[in-house]
């Protein structure tokens, strides 16, 4: 019996894009923003990667483009965006500097 542990290196860029993407998000909106309008814009572009990782994927493979894997994908990865979110961005206080870094930009 043998085993094998093998991780596709773009699974691995959209988990990392998807753990990043929540201060993304708090980049681009205002303190002012809804919490539906951040997770809508969260999930947008956490779909837009998934189908992009899955393009890429295609692209280097020659193989079909399976938008069936592409949406499939998209819930992981918003899983892992909102756990990274309320996990580590909120409680050490990355997500209010991302709020303000846009905020003081302006100003300044």
């Amino acid at each position: 019996m043998s085993f094998a542990f093998t991780l596709d290196p773009l699974v691995v860029v959209q988990f990392v894009i998807s753990f990043v993407l929540p201060v993304l998000v708090g980049l681009v909106t205002t303190r002012v923003t809804s919490g539906r309008w951040k997770a809508v814009l969260l999930a947008t572009l956490t779909l837009v990667t998934s189908l992009l990782v899955e393009l890429a994927r295609t692209i280097g493979s020659g193989e079909v483009y399976d938008l069936g894997v592409a949406l499939f994908s998209a819930l992981p990865a918003f899983v892992v965006a909102v756990a990274g979110h309320f996990g580590l961005w909120k409680p050490t206080g990355v997500a209010d500097k991302a709020q303000t870094v846009l905020i003081t930009a302006e100003e300044g």
